[in-house]
C-alpha cells in the first residue's frame, strides 16, 4: 500500500512539473498526503525531519475552476506542515513531550479548520468532520494516507506561508 501511494505521489508530482500543474486530477494528489496522520510516538521522528519531502500544494497546482474540495484539503496540508514545521524547529515547543504534544495540536487545528471550511459550502462534507470529539479524530486517523509520514523520494516542498497563525497552548499538554 505505501509503495502504491508512494508511486502515484511521484507520478503526479513528474506530471506536474512537465505540465505547468494542469494536467492532472487535483484529487488523485491529494490521496497521497490527506487526510494526514495524527502524531504520535511512532511517526513524531519522520514528522519532524520529513517535512521537506512532503507534498505542498501552491494555488497554481490547481485548475483555476472547480476542485474547490481538494483546494481545502491541499491548504489544510500546507497549513499543517508549516505548523509542524513550528513545533518541531521554531522554538515553540522544547523537548519530546512538548513538541509532541504541539504537533497533535497543530493536527487538530488545520483538521478543525478544514471542517469548518468544509461546512461553510454547498456540497457535502469530508465524513470525519460529521463526527464529533474523538470519534472525528480516529476517524481522520484511520482515514489517514501515510501514517508514517514517509516523505517523497526526490522532492523538495515549496515554502507555503499558512493563511493562519497556530498559536500552541502549553497548558493543554
Amino acid at each position: 500500500m505505501f509503495w502504491k501511494s508512494m508511486f502515484v505521489a511521484t507520478l503526479i508530482l513528474h506530471l506536474i512539473s512537465l505540465g505547468g500543474g494542469q494536467n492532472f486530477d487535483p484529487g488523485v494528489l491529494l490521496k497521497s498526503s490527506f487526510p494526514p496522520a495524527r502524531p504520535s510516538v511512532n511517526n513524531l521522528k519522520a514528522v519532524c525531519i520529513h517535512g521537506n519531502g512532503r507534498p505542498r500544494y501552491p494555488d497554481d497546482s490547481f485548475p483555476s475552476s472547480s476542485y474547490a474540495y481538494a483546494r481545502r484539503a491541499g491548504k489544510a496540508v500546507n497549513r499543517l506542515e508549516e505548523w509542524f514545521r513550528q513545533c518541531c524547529y521554531g522554538g515553540l515547543a522544547q523537548g519530546i513531550g512538548q513538541i509532541r504534544c504541539c504537533v497533535e495540536q497543530a493536527w487538530k487545528t488545520a483538521l478543525s479548520h478544514f471542517c469548518i471550511e468544509e461546512y461553510s459550502t454547498m456540497t457535502l462534507v469530508h465524513e470525519c468532520c460529521e463526527m464529533k470529539g474523538e470519534e472525528r479524530w480516529d476517524c481522520f486517523e484511520r482515514k489517514a494516507a501515510n501514517p508514517s509520514y514517509y516523505p517523497l523520494s526526490g522532492y523538495r516542498a515549496p515554502i507555503i506561508p499558512p493563511d493562519r497563525i497556530f498559536t500552541w497552548d502549553p497548558d493543554t499538554c
